[in-house]
């Protein structure tokens, strides 16, 4: 659907509706700055380990669905856990992005702690990607442990448009890859691999998006509703997926699954892609040692602290993993973009002009605590 013909849709759907239909319609995006935070009030968690938790819980995770749960051992001493009714089986159905977004999770952990003054003592658990207890952690309260800045975590945001193609300055690719440049790799929007990625991410998209069990799967994880966003504070929302104004509206009150699954959807989905590719600096790849638990936790760790380095550079970030989820582009990538190592992300990124502050939703400590 154009946008002219979307206008006039809606403004029929308004019309239709009336000025009493609208004023009881879901007319504001809830978002995260709508969440309430407590402290842990009711739970066995103490303030700072609440806070933590918090904090904790803003890593990113494939569909927003934070695959993790933590069971309370005792004061400062938790198990994060992998919970199964968080899987995505239609696009990751080893577990692999599951892990990955485990390993986000602990490495903000950490950071989290840090800042209040905790350092953490990890411990391996799983063996496989499947094994529902993943990694032993405690946390110690003591002097010298190097803060880091809260803030950073509160503001990282997935940005999907508003991107230059102004390449990133050396600067800027040395700031966000020294850490680890034999695992990241920058490829600029001037060379062969970022045309093939480009091309292979509408193709990889065009292929998940007409898998019905893909389609339905992406169904399940909208919350189109400011009532379901606020039931559930995980999954897609209009605000996270950057539909506002009159689009997000729509979404929100005259959307749900069925249209996810209509050939309209799909198609304005694919649009979507198109556009967004056509835009960026260029592509920036992680890689792991192997797919192991241990390695893909520390790439997921690696990820997100490249992921909290970004905005300060005005750099955005948008993962892009269709490519990996989808046959026969899986078997090709490490091929065509001339890398050894397994491929785990895909990051589209490039400099953006007005950085939007966080929407996407969290759930409080307690709904993923295990007592």
């Amino acid at each position: 659907m154009n946008r002219r013909k979307f206008i006039k849709v809606s403004g029929g759907l308004l019309l239709a509706g009336g000025t009493t239909g609208y004023l009881v319609s879901d007319k504001t995006a809830y978002t995260r700055k709508n969440q309430q935070i407590n402290t842990g009030s009711g739970s066995p968690l103490k303030e700072d380990e609440y806070k933590i938790l918090y904090l904790a819980s803003l890593a990113p995770s494939g569909h927003n669905t934070q695959p993790w749960l933590i069971k309370y051992i005792e004061p400062c001493h938790w198990i994060v856990c992998n919970d199964q009714t968080k899987w995505l089986p239609a696009v990751d159905p080893t577990q692999r992005e599951t892990i990955l977004s485990i390993g986000a999770f602990v490495q903000t952990l950490e950071y989290a702690a840090n800042t209040m003054g905790y350092s953490c003592e990890f411990t391996l658990l799983a063996q496989t990607p499947q094994n529902a207890e993943v990694m032993d952690v405690k946390l110690k309260k003591q002097a010298g442990v190097s803060p880091f800045e809260k803030e950073k975590i509160e503001l990282r945001r997935t940005v999907r448009s508003g991107y230059q193609n102004e390449l990133l300055k050396p600067a800027d690719v040395n700031f966000l890859l020294n850490e680890n440049k034999s695992a990241l790799y920058y490829l600029p929007n001037n060379s062969k691999q970022h045309l093939w990625l480009n091309e292979q991410t509408i193709e990889a998209n065009r292929k998940q998006t007409w898998r019905e069990d893909a389609q339905k799967e992406l169904a399940g994880w909208i919350r189109f509703s400011g009532k379901d966003a606020k039931q559930h504070n995980d999954g897609l929302t209009a605000a996270s997926m950057e539909a506002e104004g009159l689009a997000g509206w729509v979404l929100r009150n005259f959307y749900d699954d069925k249209n996810v699954m209509s050939k309209k959807f799909r198609e304005q989905g694919l649009s979507k892609v198109k556009q967004q590719v056509s835009t960026s600096a260029g592509w920036i790849i992680i890689t792991s040692k192997d797919s192991s638990v241990e390695n893909l936790l520390e790439t997921g760790r690696s990820m997100q602290r490249l992921f909290l380095k970004v905005r300060e550079r005005g750099i955005a970030i948008h993962p892009m993993t269709q490519i990996l989820e989808e046959q026969p582009f899986n078997k090709q990538v490490n091929a065509e973009l001339g890398i050894t190592d397994p491929v785990q992300f895909i990051l589209r990124t490039g400099y953006v002009k007005n950085y939007p502050q966080p929407v996407s939703l969290r759930r409080p400590a307690e709904m993923f605590l295990k007592t």
